[in-house]
């Protein structure tokens, strides 16, 4: 099956009432972990890396192997450059064979968010990509530095954005926010309600880590059809690391990337059985 669109596979879970986990990724071994959760359970999944991680895994070096993972898997996968606002990186992440891309233009205002999400649309056909839009302001950042605080997405402004943009999915900003959550987030169904009744586009829900079972569930039930784990995965991988540096004896780099793996994995493997309803 192999590498696939974002569109193809979001498509397909919300007509369904599911949902496809995405995977933000900074190296090889979390890569590995992610698709190896995918196969055992045979399930479709997103691989992504955000912008602002590519400090510390480049793009040019990350890219090609996120891709080659993906042609070389058992079942669809998709490719996406995570939030950016840069239509250069974008175009790069494409050049390099991404199938999707998340145009972040939430801090604009709203004809600005529109105009700068349109071109990214107008880019990305030229690949056969899709596109991911923001609407509304999600909390905290992927790398933990950054906080412009919650705008919650309007619902009534909710078409008007997919239609003049043309995206394939809307990312939606319901009480949601990137990182660790200091205290159990309070997510607004209502408002998700309102914008799926609106919006005719899968929904997408960023800062998933920390966020309870049962939320999950009832926001898929409201038309979430995709969910960003970022944070959770990074903490399982630096844990496994961890409890392995800890144990007596000779330490190996080869068993440090065998930990490092298996920390994605396992923590894949709960969020597919979570959000799939397995």
């Amino acid at each position: 099956m192999a590498l696939v669109t974002m569109k193809q596979i979001v498509d397909e879970a919300w007509e369904q009432g599911t949902c496809i986990p995405a995977f933000n990724v900074g190296s090889l071994e979390m890569v590995r972990g992610a698709i190896r959760a995918a196969e055992e359970l045979d399930t479709p999944i997103i691989i992504q890396i955000a912008e602002r991680l590519l400090k510390y895994s480049p793009l040019e070096l990350i890219g090609p192997g996120m891709v080659q993972a993906a042609k070389e898997s058992k079942l669809p996968i998709a490719v996406n450059f995570d939030h950016s606002s840069t239509y250069e990186t974008i175009k790069k992440a494409l050049d390099l064979g991404f199938t999707s891309v998340m145009y972040d233009g939430s801090t604009l205002p709203y004809e600005e968010n529109i105009e700068g999400t349109r071109r990214i649309v107008e880019l990305a056909k030229q690949y056969g990509a899709s596109v991911e839009g923001e609407l509304g302001l999600v909390g905290g950042s992927e790398d933990g530095l950054s906080d412009h605080g919650i705008l919650c997405t309007n619902p009534d402004k909710a078409n008007e954005f997919c239609q003049r943009t043309g995206i394939s999915c809307l990312a939606v900003a319901i009480g949601n926010a990137h990182g660790d959550y200091p205290t159990a987030p309070v997510l607004a169904f209502d408002i998700l309600e309102e914008i799926n009744k609106k919006a005719g586009v899968p929904l997408v829900l960023h800062g998933g880590s920390g966020i309870s079972d049962d939320d999950f569930r009832k926001a898929i039930s409201l038309g979430i059809a995709k969910i960003n784990i970022g944070t959770a995965s990074f903490n399982n991988v630096t844990k496994f690391a961890t409890d392995y540096l800890a144990t007596e004896g000779k330490h190996t780099y080869f068993e440090l990337n065998t930990a490092m793996t298996q920390g994605m994995y396992e923590n894949a493997l709960r969020h597919i059985k979570v959000f799939r309803g397995m």
